[in-house]
């Protein structure tokens, strides 16, 4: 009976560990403010009391702003799959009053994937096992070069005191 009630303790357990969790992520819609906002009435500081601070805003143009909102499913220690993508894109002119508003979705393009590399510096990368192959103790540079990049001998001698 023990044993019966500890593989049902057990299974039960391996269920709920693998159950999808759900995942609201960024820009929370409200379809009612957002139908509040009119063109040419509303301004960038109007927009922003009622939406909050944009995802993103466009670098390239003209002005916008980008309320970015996505539902993401992920099961265990999976890679998350996104089940949505919705973005609220506002327009401005110059005066910096709303010219329109348009809605995204995943249907209308492609799913961006982030690059989360970083740049790679100059220079040579070494390895663990070649920087302690290459680290000698007690064997200084002998060459003035060496310390020196600038191959030049340094200040002279005895600051210049005589």
């Amino acid at each position: 009976m023990k044993l019966v009630t500890t593989t049902l303790l057990a299974t039960t357990a391996v269920l709920i560990a693998c159950a999808p969790v759900i995942d609201q992520r960024g820009y929370l819609p409200d379809p009612q403010v957002e139908a509040s906002i009119k063109n040419g009435a509303d301004t960038k500081t109007s927009v922003q009391d009622r939406l909050g601070n944009a995802s993103t805003a466009a670098t390239f143009g003209g002005d916008a702003w980008y309320y970015i909102s996505s539902t993401e499913k992920q099961v265990a220690f999976f890679t998350p799959t996104v089940l949505s993508r919705e973005i609220l894109a506002v327009y401005f002119d110059k005066e910096s009053k709303v010219t329109g508003l348009r809605h995204f979705g995943l249907r209308d393009g492609h799913v961006i994937s982030f690059e989360t590399r970083e740049t790679p510096a100059r220079g040579r990368e070494l390895t663990f096992l070649q920087q302690l192959l290459n680290a000698q103790p007690g064997t200084g540079s002998r060459n003035m070069d060496d310390r020196n990049p600038g191959g030049g001998g340094g200040p002279p001698s005895g600051g210049g005191i005589p």
